[in-house]
């Protein structure tokens, strides 16, 4: 048993979390580079959370130019047990309408410039991602989302394009077909560096419009914009709702131990200096 520590990592729209007690911005360096901005620490219900907004404050990043690898290692430096993604997303299903939640489950990744991983040349490792998201947190957030006051899907597929475009009205259909249920760009390689970090992560996405399937429809950003503030307030809740609902101690899941079933290069064969890098991603690991 341990004591949670909730990573969030907000998407478009949510840059600070009113509720937080005694909050601070904490500036944190990663071998991988700057995350997108300072973590902001404090706790709910003596919950603790450490948030980070992904696009920065002021939505200065574009998704192509996360430094997702920093984004996750600065979480893990920073104590987190499990991360929750908050993000804005497109719908691809007509049962699922803007202003909707979307409790995510499954990822198809159209991402095709970013760095998925943190091993490679020097320490080798492959994790499972046959089940992407911690099914344990991803329940604990949608059940505080419906606290919150939001309608909630509870599964779907999240295809994750590169962007910065919105897909063209072929690829939005294609990716119905693919049977994608929602659409978005950031959350990939996100889940995947999560998974390699040990770190239980769940995605809650808020569904801001229906991109372009549907003939005479296509997505708009100022459109997108004045859902997202429609939504915020709700995540900020959810998160408060979040804090209420966790058990008071947290129990272990598998995946905090993913890397035992997934390191290939033999001790002899690993590289110090990549080995350093990895010292807040493989702690436990290393530390067996």
């Amino acid at each position: 048993m341990s004591e949670w520590v909730i990573g969030i990592i907000g998407g478009s729209g949510l840059y600070a979390i009113d509720a937080l007690e005694d909050a601070q911005w904490l500036g944190v360096e990663t071998p991988w580079g700057a995350p997108s901005d300072e973590l902001l620490l404090g706790r709910i219900h003596g919950v603790r959370f450490v948030f980070l907004p992904r696009h920065g404050r002021g939505h200065r990043i574009p998704p192509s130019d996360l430094n997702a690898r920093a984004n996750i290692d600065a979480l893990k430096r920073a104590g987190c047990t499990d991360i929750l993604a908050i993000s804005a997303i497109g719908s691809l299903r007509e049962e699922i309408p803007p202003g909707h939640f979307v409790a995510v489950d499954q990822f198809i990744d159209r991402s095709l410039g970013r760095t998925p991983s943190f091993f490679g040349p020097g320490f080798t490792a492959h994790v499972s991602m046959a089940d992407p998201v911690c099914a344990r947190l991803s329940a604990l957030a949608a059940k505080a989302a419906e606290a919150a006051g939001a309608a909630v899907a509870r599964g779907g597929c999240y295809v994750a394009i590169e962007g910065p475009q919105f897909s063209t009205r072929a690829e939005s259909r294609m990716y119905r077909a693919w049977g994608g249920d929602v659409i978005g760009m950031t959350a990939n390689p996100e889940a995947k560096l999560a998974r390699e970090a040990e770190l239980p992560y769940a995605l809650i996405g808020m569904v801001t419009d229906y991109d372009c399937w549907r003939d005479g429809e296509e997505a708009d950003v100022a459109e997108i914009v004045a859902r997202l503030k429609g939504n915020a307030a709700t995540a900020g809740q959810l998160v408060v709702e979040l804090a209420r609902s966790l058990p008071p101690e947290r129990a272990p899941v598998p995946i905090d131990t993913a890397l035992d079933h997934a390191v290939i290069t033999a001790p002899e064969a690993r590289d110090p200096e990549t080995m350093a890098r990895l010292d807040a991603v493989c702690r436990r690991y290393f530390a067996r």
